[in-house]
């Protein structure tokens, strides 16, 4: 099926329509928020685009009681529509929609979606999130270490480069004979804020390779909330992990 999109109240609604031997066009809402119509060949498309335009209430309505009743967390990931993804703080639905061309994952307004050739390859559909988790962490990690190294060029400090790595139980590492930071590859879903300072506490560890007074007390200067990000981190990140 082919899928159109319409705006309607700011917002754009997206459906899928199907041709069939049927009398009147049909309009369904499934629970993964998925819109399909359905009508007969010979009804115009325009006629259609009209016709899900005039039910834009009802349908809005529709959608968002299907997002208050799906589950927030879920035990095991099954990359269909409607689960929950965290990405950079919040909660984002992802959208499964099956392609003939390219397989990638995309951001757009609110949703994650992930365009794949197989819906129900699991393991595909996997490592497509995995490499744009991954591919979102480099660039904003980087952006926070070009951000914050200015900082502490004042204190002798260099321009580490940055890696990413699966870690059960810290979120970055500082590999000063190596002049690398180490970052593990969940920091992605928390906050940009609570990012900065992983990123800075790595930094003053090219400085302090310890956590003596000398350390938080350069921590304090350059971050003086650094204790609200850590808060962040460990009570609400690290429990959706």
């Amino acid at each position: 099926m082919k899928r159109h999109q319409i705006q309607y109240a700011n917002k754009t609604i997206e459906f899928a329509v199907q041709r069939k031997n049927v009398k009147n066009v049909n309009l369904n809402i499934k629970p993964d928020m998925t819109i399909e119509v359905s009508a007969n060949e010979e009804v115009p498309l325009t006629y259609i685009y009209d016709f899900v335009k005039e039910k834009g209430s009802w349908i809005l309505k529709h959608v968002k009681h299907f997002e208050n009743v799906q589950p927030i967390k879920q035990s095991k990931r099954e990359y269909i529509s409607g689960e929950s993804f965290k990405y950079l703080g919040k909660q984002y639905r992802l959208r499964v929609q099956q392609v003939e061309d390219e397989e990638k994952v995309k951001y757009f307004r609110g949703f994650i979606y992930l365009f794949v050739k197989d819906s129900t390859n699991y393991n595909r559909k996997e490592k497509l999130m995995n490499e744009w988790y991954r591919e979102k962490a480099i660039k904003i990690c980087n952006e926070s270490l070009n951000k914050l190294s200015p900082l502490v060029e004042k204190y002798g400090i260099e321009k580490p480069m940055i890696t990413l790595r699966s870690m059960k139980a810290r979120w970055g590492s500082a590999l000063t004979d190596r002049n690398t930071i180490q970052l593990n590859t969940e920091l992605i879903k928390a906050p940009k804020h609570c990012i900065d300072y992983v990123i800075l506490h790595e930094l003053i560890h090219f400085k302090y390779n310890d956590h003596s007074e000398k350390f938080y007390k350069m921590l304090y200067a350059l971050m003086p909330d650094w204790e609200k990000r850590k808060k962040i981190l460990d009570e609400e990140i690290v429990k959706e992990l």
